[in-house]
């Protein structure tokens, strides 16, 4: 059944309609876990620490693909909700080149700066060789990260979310073989690791470009364009609260190593980076949600469909609870285990790990809200509110807690950072709903 965004959703439809997009962040999370899974168990703890000491760093530059994809898809899916077509494509193919130059230049600035940004994080010599070598590697592929980010929106406001799992499998696949081949056969260690993910990027994001470079059935098509500065600003800001998000969160990570570096030493950083691959691939199911009815509200906003926007988000806050409830209680029951694939060489690591699993997992009953709250003032072209809740609970409550809980609780206050940071936002979310509310009547 082709489901287009101007049908009215169910449960149901509604949950077919997300389903790609949530597997498509899951398992772009799940090929970034392989690369930790590979070099915890193959090539050691120190390296495996120095990988995600860089991380945080090549999200941030990743992060403004995330700001492009999200503004420039809510403002495509609203100018196709408006049945300007072809505008639509305009706009579309300037963003997507407009990344391509972006993508370059961010790659040669992140190399330029890369050993003074993990020196300042406290890298060791031993972890400063690993940290050159994978972050080099990986620098290479942020062009074609960016791409992969932006078409797994665009590719929602093209109507072919199940073109979008399919590319994602095919990176995730590509990046887990060469993980499997580069480090445990080769021997290559964290370049191999790099060099992996670099390629699995490749795939995801050129692959969707020769799709809409050619003839297709879908909504959306790579034609001649022009720099549009009005949209390109439009999609930016609109966008802004994806980038603040990603950059905050990449930005948040350094403090935490920082934190667990003064606090743990090496076996907190690694402890925070086993934690952080499992929590990507849970938000990855509140992020793959936000960004698959994104469209769905950019469509019916532009389209002055109040009463289908009220049936979509009633029936996504419901989705968003009993997914919170469910998550807390799989990182409560499965926390030893998912500890164990990670660090269960060491027994001290794991068990500094386990304790951080179960005081971080209370964090997962609230941030789906959160993420959906920015997210939908996003598709309504509110990019002030949609940043305002962004930067509050990634930069302000979140560094707050990170800086000051410590100093009471110890460790064990860094890992309860997120849940009181998570809490203050929600705050602000409701707000903001309750002020769209008495406005506009859309709850």
């Amino acid at each position: 059944m082709n489901i287009q965004l101007s049908d009215h959703f169910t449960y149901r439809r509604l949950i077919r309609f997300v389903i790609p997009s949530v597997a498509m962040m899951i398992l772009t999370s799940i090929y970034g876990v392989v690369d930790g899974l590979f070099v915890s168990n193959f090539v050691g703890k120190t390296p495996f620490a120095a990988v995600n000491l860089v991380i945080p760093f090549t999200m941030i530059l990743g992060a403004f693909g995330f700001m492009l994809g999200t503004g420039g898809t809510a403002l495509v899916a609203k100018t196709l909700g408006e049945g300007r077509q072809e505008e639509a494509n305009r706009i579309f193919s300037m963003l997507i080149y407009f990344a391509l130059g972006l993508g370059v230049l961010l790659t040669i600035f992140g190399i330029a700066v890369l050993k003074g940004i993990v020196i300042k994080m406290g890298a060791d010599d031993a972890m400063l060789r690993h940290c050159m070598i994978y972050g080099r590697i990986v620098l290479l592929g942020i062009p074609f990260y960016m791409l992969q980010n932006m078409f797994q929106n665009f590719l929602i406001a093209a109507e072919k979310p199940q073109l979008g799992l399919i590319v994602t499998i095919a990176a995730g696949v590509t990046n887990m073989v060469l993980d499997a081949l580069f480090i445990a056969v080769l021997g290559w260690g964290v370049a191999g690791a790099a060099a992996a993910t670099a390629l699995g990027q490749c795939v995801g994001g050129l692959v969707p470009f020769v799709y809409f470079a050619r003839k297709n059935s879908s909504k959306l098509s790579l034609v001649k364009t022009r720099l549009m500065g009005g949209a390109l600003f439009h999609a930016c800001t609109n966008g802004s609260s994806e980038l603040v998000s990603n950059v905050s969160m990449s930005l948040v990570g350094m403090l935490y190593n920082l934190q667990l570096m003064k606090f743990a030493g090496e076996n907190g950083v690694a402890a925070y980076g086993v934690i952080m691959y499992v929590n990507f691939i849970f938000i990855a199911i509140f992020l793959g949600y936000a960004y698959g009815s994104a469209p769905i509200v950019a469509f019916n906003y532009g389209a002055r469909r109040t009463e289908e926007l009220q049936n979509v988000l009633k029936k996504s806050l419901k989705l968003i609870l009993g997914t919170g409830i469910s998550l807390f209680l799989i990182a409560t029951v499965f926390a030893g285990v998912l500890s164990g694939l990670f660090v269960g060489y060491d027994a001290e690591l794991y068990r500094l790990t386990v304790r951080g699993f179960h005081l971080y997992a209370i964090s997962f009953l609230l941030c789906g809200f959160n993420i959906y709250g920015s997210s939908f003032f996003t598709a309504l072209n509110n990019g002030v509110v949609s940043a305002a809740i962004s930067f509050l609970r990634t930069v302000v409550f979140e560094v707050a807690a990170i800086l000051i809980l410590p100093v009471f609780f110890g460790v064990d206050g860094i890992w309860c950072a997120i849940t009181v940071a998570e809490l203050a936002s929600i705050l602000i979310t409701i707000g903001a709903f309750s002020a769209l509310r008495r406005r506009y009547q859309y709850l």
